[in-house]
């Protein structure tokens, strides 16, 4: 009977340090995806942080879509005209604004 304790508790012990070689692998695994998933949760941060920004960007592009359409357009003249000066044009007697006086 002494025997048969003496190798229970053998088996007992090396059941014991097999289970606890275990567990520190798993605790070592769960350290390693707890910290994958700080560095996931940051990359998202920062991605959801950029994403923001675009949008930011392209509303403000949407909204001033015409402005900067009507001084391209003014830009466009403008150097249309330079260029017709350059090349000799006079546009000295060109009426640019029409004036109405009405007298009451």
């Amino acid at each position: 009977m002494m025997t048969e304790s003496a190798e229970k508790r053998k088996t007992d012990s090396q059941s014991l340090t097999g289970k606890e070689e275990a567990k520190a692998d798993e605790e070592a695994g769960l350290q390693a995806e707890t910290e994958g998933l700080a560095a996931t949760k940051t990359e998202h941060a920062a991605t959801l942080k950029l994403i923001a920004s675009l949008h930011a960007e392209c509303d403000w592009l949407l909204k001033y879509y015409d402005v900067r359409k009507e001084a391209r357009t003014d830009e466009i003249d403008s150097l249309k005209k330079a260029k017709d000066i350059l090349s000799g044009a006079d546009y000295s007697l060109v009426q640019t604004r029409s004036h109405r006086f009405l007298r009451g």
